[in-house]
């Protein structure tokens, strides 16, 4: 698969500020341009090989209770992957954060477990006949509850159990759903979301790979570790913003991660798809960022997991030019691949 990237904040953005009118209000309201078959195809050209395509199918949805998607928004969609799709490069679809809902298993698991079968049942059958070049994705990062078990309380090991149980009981619809629909979802490659997609949580012995008959998952994880230097630009309560990377202990804090993982997943025949990583913000310099990027990639390319690079408007891509701001940035990120 190469290395892959996201279309960040566009065909996932979401709302109730946003106007429902139509399907393009959502797309831009996160600042993308509506999306072209001219800017997809700068993403392959540049040497991607995977483009993972966020989604918030809960926009326009039906209100009759069935949890009816709106067929305009498939049809956004479809367009889009049939555009990547054309590339050459393999297309990651899912249910992103889609305004939050899934956070309300816990309280709700009946109810909620009813929207997750039902949206995925649409998903999978509106994308059926697609070949194998497309994977669906089983959630972002929201599988995993605070609710029930917060990692850093000392909570007992009653609320843990019960977490992990949920996030594997919430993967295992999701892959009996998909293998129970028609065309080629019976064998098609499925991306099973990791506990909050956290490296440490995801190789917790707790998480367990779902049962599929076709044998055919790899595991989602992502990558911002540390937060107090990928995501905060400012001092916060919880962590002191930082803007150097690179240190002994920055890389062996990294290579230990990539370690976990080689161990309990890709050791073990299951694939690892990194969904997301970055490094952003206004306090970093430009070499630090570029310094972070490549040394996550790298070591987890050198592994055989697929680094899939978050952006969003604004980032790395110009999507009003569909070219890449610092194309030799690029070609030295993807160069493993080459």
């Amino acid at each position: 698969m190469g290395f892959g990237i996201n279309l960040g904040n566009t065909l996932e953005a979401c709302g109730d500020w946003i106007n429902p009118g139509s399907v393009r209000n959502y797309e831009t309201a996160w600042g993308s341009p509506v999306v072209t078959r001219e800017m997809i195809n700068g993403y392959a050209d540049a040497g991607f090989g995977v483009l993972r395509i966020p989604v918030a199918w809960s926009n326009i949805m039906s209100k009759d209770g069935n949890y009816t998607i709106s067929p305009e928004y498939i049809a956004r969609v479809k367009e889009v992957v049939g555009w990547a799709l054309d590339t050459g490069m393999f297309v990651i679809i899912n249910i992103h954060y889609d305004g939050g809902w899934v956070n309300k298993f816990p309280e709700n698991k009946d109810e909620s477990m009813k929207r997750y079968k039902a949206m995925w049942t649409q998903i999978a059958d509106e994308f059926k006949d697609y070949g194998e070049y497309l994977m669906f994705e089983s959630q972002n990062e929201e599988l995993g509850w605070e609710s029930l078990w917060n990692r850093w309380s000392g909570s007992n090991g009653a609320d843990k159990q019960a977490s992990y149980d949920l996030v594997n009981e919430v993967n295992q619809a999701f892959v009996d759903v998909v293998r129970g629909s028609g065309g080629n979802n019976p064998s098609r490659h499925l991306l099973i979301s990791g506990y909050n997609t956290d490296i440490a949580l995801t190789c917790d012995e707790l998480f367990k790979m779902p049962n599929d008959p076709a044998g055919r998952m790899a595991v989602s994880v992502h990558y911002y570790d540390p937060s107090n230097l990928t995501i905060i630009e400012e001092d916060t309560d919880w962590a002191k913003a930082r803007t150097d990377w690179g240190s002994a202990a920055d890389i062996a804090g990294l290579e230990r991660n990539v370690a976990l993982l080689k161990k309990r997943f890709i050791d073990n025949g299951v694939p690892v798809i990194v969904g997301e990583y970055g490094c952003f913000g206004k306090n970093k310099t430009r070499e630090v960022i570029e310094s972070y990027l490549t040394d996550v990639s790298s070591r987890m390319y050198a592994i055989g997991a697929c680094p899939v690079l978050w952006d969003t408007p604004g980032n790395e891509y110009d999507r009003t030019a569909c070219k890449f701001k610092d194309p030799e940035f690029i070609a030295r990120l993807i160069e493993p691949a080459s």
